[in-house]
């Protein structure tokens, strides 16, 4: 390096691994290397990342205060910085045109829940594009990145459901219904919902609820993990109510009776 007048920026992901493996010494070494070299220039600087400061608690004390001396604390990725990830991975691995916007979104919402996970984020990218390529679809569709998730964990349990009142099962049936006759559809608004619900409930011959009723009900929905909610002001006059469902296909759901 002192040859070619060279610098060397050393970033090692995961250094809690070497920590774990080599333990003081190696980490000593890396951050001692300029006092061999008094006088002459600094060609060699470290930059550890690691998920949580305490793998450096078990280092000695002189090494422990020479990592300590500049910390930069990262936040979680925002959901629209997970939109971003995506999108690069998109322009990566899928040909133009076949990742919808409203799929990417959908995403990056649920990676947002699961503490801005770009690993999960980039996993249900992959996984959603296997379902389309399997089912021959030409098109990654929401309703695959929610196969995706029921993939890697259950998220609706049948005890949960089991505790539901009537007309929460049949609210929850009008949203499955919604989604899985609108597969391409990544949301669905509170209205399209309540539409929803009044028809399961004409066919059951039973008298719809309030909206004030519905909206406790979608409250205690998103409570249970079973739906997911969130606020949209795109292209609205005021706030709107999202619905998404985020563990589970409503393909695979059966209109019995509840």
């Amino acid at each position: 390096m002192d040859e070619n007048n060279a610098y060397v920026l050393l970033s090692l992901d995961e250094f809690e691994s070497l920590i774990e493996r080599e333990g003081s010494e190696a980490v000593y070494k890396l951050t001692r290397l300029q006092e061999t070299r008094l006088g002459k220039p600094q060609r060699v600087s470290l930059i550890g990342i690691l998920k949580s400061l305490k793998a450096i608690e078990g280092l000695d004390i002189s090494t422990r205060s020479t990592l300590q001396s500049n910390i930069i604390r990262l936040e979680k990725y925002s959901k629209e910085q997970l939109v971003d990830i995506v999108n690069d991975r998109v322009e990566l691995a899928f040909k133009p045109l076949t990742v919808p916007e409203e799929t990417i979104d959908l995403i990056a919402e649920l990676a947002s829940i699961e503490g801005g996970n770009a690993r999960f984020a980039i996993e249900l990218l992959w996984r959603a594009g296997k379902y389309a390529d399997a089912e021959d679809l030409g098109v990654v569709l929401p309703e695959c990145v929610r196969k995706a998730v029921s993939s890697i964990f259950a998220l609706v349990k049948k005890s949960d459901l089991a505790t539901l009142s009537l007309h929460e099962k049949l609210f929850l049936l009008g949203i499955a219904r919604f989604f899985k006759e609108n597969m391409d559809r990544a949301y669905a608004s509170l209205t399209e919902a309540e539409k929803a619900y009044a028809t399961i409930c004409e066919e059951f011959n039973v008298q719809p609820h309030t909206h004030t009723q519905l909206w406790k009900y979608l409250q205690n929905l998103s409570t249970l993990g079973i739906v997911k909610k969130s606020v949209s002001t795109a292209g609205q006059r005021g706030r709107t109510t999202l619905i998404y469902l985020s563990g589970a296909s409503p393909t695979n759901w059966k209109e019995n009776s509840p």
